[in-house]
């Protein structure tokens, strides 16, 4: 289905639903307060939130919705994943590793299936190993007797008594027992997983009818679309962190059956382009050209923040790539090691490579750049300085260090702010 309007739609408009359908549209001071329904609301809306470990700063499933939120309580987030009384979210496989609603639990089953009957490759070597059917028949005995455990439990001193005492095999067991869905994270201990049995963690509440692959495709599309707010449609596949052919007779059917809405853009280097929006975003899109919806936030953006999903489009939107530097050599990065967006207003207007000394209460900006031609006029500068206040205050930082900036002055100028 296509839309009827004639013009393609501006830029702006399409930065600014991107943006609001991602939550970071509303100026500071404006977001919802954070709550933990609003928490739970804003996981839903974008889908998941990916997990790292990287530990620079805050982890990035922590800067996700910081992002969004401005200051907020990290312990709110892990109640609603791990506390009995207040769970709504859980961890598992979507975009990598994320924390996914639990009202979205059934459409995980397919891939819980798919590691019981279809495992990959090294999985199914691995459980093709006789001894390692024994470490599984171990590790299920001890957690279904003991009660949720670490892969550190499972840690053996005595003498060795055959393959299934080391600790390599039973961590490898429980990761198999999560990815199968017979064991779900109950919590984390300094970042480690704690493993139990599924029925004494899943809520009684949650739906767990089993959906098909292809069911469980359509809603990922569907959810995608939604989430992305205006992208190709390719894109969708990137955000269902799933093979583009395999999404691709699902994403032909919204649109065949007027739920993806086809619309003409002009893409940041001038060029126009079709792309898809949800049909119940169309009326955000006229909007957003219309200037009554504005994307208004600044804030900092994880290099692992659902808005970089969509692969290409941070270029084709705002002529910005987005990269993750950390594995890299030092001597090949460009913008360093953990490097974060700057988002001003709609526009992405820069980055810098945090680096958290908590010991000393410092927060060091290794690198601090701006995008070319980009101003640091008063107001980037005053907006940057405010977001970068809450950034070091939600990190519990006091002294902020640029070590360098590109252009120089607005280094100056933003310390001077501060």
């Amino acid at each position: 289905m296509s839309a009827s309007r004639e013009a393609p739609y501006p830029l702006d408009a399409l930065r600014t639903v991107a943006l609001h359908m991602q939550g970071l549209a509303a100026a500071p001071g404006s977001e919802p307060a954070p709550t933990l329904e609003a928490i739970h609301e804003m996981v839903k809306q974008i889908g998941c939130v990916q997990i790292d470990t990287l530990h620079r700063v805050a982890r990035s499933q922590y800067l996700v919705l910081w992002s969004r939120f401005g200051q907020y309580n990290p312990a709110d987030f892990d109640r609603l994943i791990f506390d009995p009384g207040e769970r709504c979210l859980f961890e598992y496989w979507r975009h990598a590793a994320s924390i996914i609603p639990l009202e979205y639990y059934r459409y995980s089953t397919p891939e819980m299936q798919r590691w019981q009957e279809q495992p990959s490759r090294y999985w199914a070597d691995w459980l093709n190993q006789p001894d390692n059917q024994e470490v599984l028949r171990y590790v299920r005995q001890r957690v279904t007797t003991e009660g949720a455990l670490r892969a550190a439990d499972f840690q053996y001193d005595g003498p060795k008594r055959g393959p299934w005492w080391d600790w390599k095999p039973t961590k490898s067991a429980l990761e198999y027992l999560f990815g199968a869905g017979e064991l779900m994270i109950a919590n984390r201990v300094n970042f480690q997983r704690v493993y139990d049995l599924r029925e004494r963690v899943l809520p009684d509440w949650v739906d767990t009818t089993p959906v098909s692959a292809d069911e469980a495709y359509r809603f990922y599309a569907e959810q995608g679309l939604r989430a992305l707010g205006v992208c190709q449609p390719a894109q969708l596949a990137d955000y269902a962190y799933t093979y583009r052919r395999t999404l691709k007779p699902h994403v032909e059917a919204m649109m065949r059956e007027g739920v993806a809405v086809e619309v003409r853009g002009v893409l940041a280097d001038g060029r126009e382009a079709a792309l898809i929006v949800h049909r119940d975003n169309l009326p955000l899109l006229e909007q957003a050209a219309d200037g009554a919806l504005r994307a208004e936030r600044t804030t900092f953006l994880s290099p692992f923040d659902s808005l970089f999903w969509a692969r290409g489009r941070d270029e084709q939107f705002w002529g910005f790539e987005q990269r993750l530097e950390a594995y890299k050599r030092a001597e090949d990065r460009i913008w360093g090691y953990f490097s974060l967006a700057i988002l001003h207003r709609g526009c992405l207007v820069g980055r810098f490579d945090p680096k958290m000394e908590r010991k000393d209460g410092l927060m060091r900006l290794e690198h601090l750049h701006l995008e070319p031609g980009v101003e640091p006029d008063e107001t980037l500068v005053a907006d940057v300085a405010a977001a970068m206040r809450d950034f070091m205050a939600f990190h519990g930082a006091t002294y902020l260090v640029i070590e360098h900036s590109n252009p120089p002055e607005f280094g100056d100028r933003l310390a001077g702010s501060l």
